[in-house]
């Protein structure tokens, strides 16, 4: 152990294995007790690496609605690797998202950079896919605000890292975005769109994220009973893949939204290596309330009609 386990710049890590069939997974664990100790233990013992990983909305300057900033989370993540002896994981900023496009939210996510910086994070994800011109006449003026944002941001994260080495990752279509004729996929077109005119502002990320029929969170049906995720649509996700390595680009593919997946289509049908990370967040958020139901049933009890008592008409909407 030479890191004394410290993230490692995810960067090492999927350049190590673009070539392999393998994928990467990056775990957003809102509720750090128990879980990172857990995932480490078994990422250790099974000799993978891993991301640590949490959203704009899940960590920011105040805490998000985690209530962990990210010098919180950088700390806890250190503290369980090294309590289980395990080095091969990187801290990752999920999800830095820009809505608008404006000045003021731009600077406010440079504050947010700076922040994570500071933490020992190297790792980073930029979310400008809400930044589409539905007027465009082409693909590029439909991405364009993306990508010059975008652009804008990666130079800035690379330009405080000075000379350190750091994972990138971008996004291209908005996650589990619909409209009357079911989900919006990203198209091939677009994803080579996007690197080639990132590639042409110096901007050369490891992975990118498209949409591709998944979405964040558990599923429920009209019952609201749990059901599986069986919407990614994994022959366009193939095609996007194909359409990228046709043109050169030293880019793969980031799945975003996992939870509730069969493990057993993951393993047999994924294109593990097109598909490098794998993000996986409300999985372990699932386990934490049926760990809490068993142990601690009343204070699960309390949780629960607390959450239908203040959000079950918004949950309905």
């Amino acid at each position: 152990m030479t890191n004394n386990f410290k993230s490692i710049p995810s960067n090492l890590m999927f350049d190590a294995l673009k070539n392999e069939k393998a994928i990467v997974m990056a775990c957003n664990v809102r509720i750090t007790k128990g879980i990172l100790k857990g995932i480490f233990k078994a990422a250790k013992k099974t000799d993978s690496a891993v991301i640590m990983e949490l959203a704009k909305s899940e960590s920011d300057l105040t805490g998000g609605y985690t209530g962990l900033k990210p010098k919180d989370f950088a700390e806890q993540c250190r503290e369980a690797a090294s309590e289980t002896g395990f080095d091969i994981w990187s801290l990752h900023a999920d999800h830095m998202t820009i809505k608008k496009g404006t000045e003021e939210e731009i600077q406010e996510l440079k504050k947010l950079i700076d922040a994570q910086i500071s933490a020992g994070f190297n790792s980073f994800a930029l979310d400008a896919s809400f930044l589409f011109d539905f007027e465009g006449k082409t693909v590029e003026e439909e991405l364009k605000q993306n990508i010059d944002v975008t652009a804008e941001l990666a130079e800035y994260i690379k330009e405080k890292m000075v000379d350190k080495e750091f994972g990138l990752e971008v996004e291209v279509g908005e996650i589990g975005k619909k409209n009357e004729q079911g989900m919006i996929l990203t198209t091939p077109e677009e994803a080579v769109v996007f690197i080639r005119e990132l590639n042409k502002k110096g901007v050369f990320p490891n992975v990118i994220g498209i949409a591709n029929g998944s979405t964040h969170g558990n599923i429920y049906d009209e019952k609201g009973h749990s059901t599986a995720q069986i919407s990614i649509n994994l022959e366009q996700t193939k095609a996007v893949a194909e359409a990228l390595k046709k043109e050169g680009f030293n880019v793969r593919l980031a799945q975003h939204g996992i939870t509730g997946t069969p493990r057993e289509l993951i393993k047999k049908k994924f294109p593990a290596g097109d598909i490098l990370k794998g993000n996986v967040g409300t999985f372990w958020q699932n386990i934490f309330f049926e760990v809490l139901k068993v142990m601690e049933p009343e204070l699960y009890t309390d949780l629960i009609e607390w959450t239908l008592e203040n959000f079950r008409e918004k949950a309905m909407e």
